[in-house]
């Protein structure tokens, strides 16, 4: 157990979140995690099952005197988003994410804790190891690659889950009961370039934007924080005559960038018009973003010069259109007060040698804004000849207002907590839309305990929002009937 975690309660609970940051778990990498899963309920005696496309199932019987109750479902996501600070040499493929305790908070080493949503792996665990605890038969479905595309809940298969109740434990708000989500869509666009040589006269130069907050492009997509894509192309959009030869920014389609860079070659008597455009823009951004990006930052550094670049008149369409691109929230929901309805995020960009690419997402309760939204951002690139396609649409998850799960969890949390929840819709994507449309008849909630700035290094897990949602947990299931 990592040291930052010894002392904390439950214990076996940061026992197993502990093993768990030990283990590699980018998207796609989920097979250590998955012998973790099958170790631990072969250990336990409890019945496990690897489906088709990865997920594991677990299954433990009811406590003596709970077998009539019915079967519920508790789940959430092996895979988690792997984000770390510029410079920081630390290797997803193989490093453990090192735990750091601050007052109440459990974070990272300048990378994302992995809290979304190890936390609900470790909580689910804590439980399927404790003989004492109350409950009906449960089964666990931990799901792979939720966060670059939901395929694990999208081949979730009906022959596997006894459950018709699901608490998916993927939320980040405690005493807040979601009963319905967002659905989305990415675009994909790729605009073809030709390089050439450059002017020897010419000079090089690293612009750079960052120091932005960044954060879970469906969980702070209302916060308006800076886009550093967007940073990078409103001052480039501005330019004197340029051309590109490197360009980055962002890290996943469902992130908010922090971080961009670009590469560009000017004319040697233009570099006081580009810096002083710089100082223009960078005034600007810290007036514009005082509260929300503090540490917003540009910056301009000579390098050496390129033999070759993109021409310049390509080079001023692609960062006009990202310039022009929609990012951050479209609507607000009318039926559900303070809720996004519809919103963009512009996540990823990068110049490669065929040519530049760019992913951004698209989130909405309604399906027909989704889309609509999706193909508005698609016809700022189409118009400068960029190819562009639509991949990974996953449903909205439509609120039940005759949920039973709903009408359970309601009183549990008022029983132990004293409190009322919030019972309302979350912007960011679940998998509970997808695996109910999967499972005929799924009814589900989703809750979890306080975390801040997930899908960024400033990613932050309360110490005690988990221990009291652990304790909820258990009394839920011991009243589920």
């Amino acid at each position: 157990m990592q040291s930052a975690v010894q002392g904390l309660k439950p214990e076996n609970l940061w026992r197993y979140f502990s093993e768990l940051s030990d283990i590699p778990r980018e998207s796609g990498n989920e097979e250590g995690v998955r012998q973790f899963l099958l170790a631990f309920a072969k250990q336990h005696n409890l019945e496990a099952v690897v489906d088709t496309i990865g997920n594991v199932i677990i299954r433990k019987q009811a406590y003596k005197g709970y077998e009539d109750r019915p079967w519920v479902a508790l789940q959430g996501h092996m895979d988690m988003v792997c984000v770390k600070e510029e410079g920081s040499s630390h290797d997803f493929a193989k490093d453990p994410i090192k735990l750091v305790r601050d007052g109440d908070f459990l974070k990272a080493d300048k990378t994302t804790l992995g809290g979304d949503n190890g936390i609900a792996i470790a909580l689910v665990l804590d439980i399927l190891a404790d003989p004492d605890c109350k409950h009906g038969p449960i089964e666990a479905i931990f799901t792979v690659s939720e966060e670059t595309g939901l395929t694990g809940a999208f081949n979730v298969e009906q022959k596997h889950i006894n459950s018709r109740l699901m608490i998916n434990l993927d939320s980040e708000e405690e005493g807040v009961l979601y009963i319905g989500c967002a659905g989305g869509i990415e675009v994909r666009s790729f605009l073809p370039v030709t390089w050439s040589k450059v002017d020897p006269s010419g000079k090089a130069f690293l612009l750079t934007a960052n120091g932005m907050l960044g954060g879970h492009s469906g969980a702070e997509i209302h916060q308006q924080r800076a886009n550093a894509i967007k940073v990078v192309a409103r001052v480039l959009h501005q330019a004197p005559d340029f051309q590109v030869f490197k360009a980055e920014g962002g890290t996943k389609r469902n992130v908010i960038p922090s971080v961009c860079m670009a590469a560009v070659v000017v004319k040697a008597e233009d570099e006081h018009a580009l810096r002083a455009l710089l100082e223009k823009v960078q005034a600007e951004l810290s007036g514009e973003y005082e509260l929300s990006d503090p540490g917003l930052t540009l910056s301009l550094t000579e390098t050496a010069l390129p033999e070759r670049a993109v021409d310049c008149e390509t080079s001023r369409r692609f960062f006009t259109a990202l310039y022009a691109a929609h990012h951050g929230v479209d609507a607000m929901s009318m039926s559900i007060p303070g809720i996004v309805e519809t919103s963009s995020n512009l996540a990823i960009m990068r110049l490669e040698e065929d040519g530049f690419k760019v992913i951004s997402s698209h989130r909405s309760s309604v399906l027909s804004a989704r889309d609509d939204i999706a193909h508005r951002f698609a016809s700022v690139f189409t118009l400068i000849g960029s190819h562009v396609r639509f991949e990974g649409a996953y449903p909205s998850w439509k609120p039940n207002p005759h949920s039973v799960l709903t009408g359970f969890c309601a009183k549990a949390y008022e029983e132990y907590s004293g409190k009322k929840p919030t019972i309302t819709a979350i912007h960011a994507g679940l998998e509970c839309g997808i695996i109910n449309s999967r499972i005929e008849g799924m009814d589900s909630v989703s809750f979890g305990p306080d975390m801040y700035d997930v899908h960024s290094v400033k990613e932050r897990l309360s110490i005690s929002s988990v221990e009291r949602i652990s304790g909820f947990t258990r009394h839920l299931l011991s009243i589920i009937e």
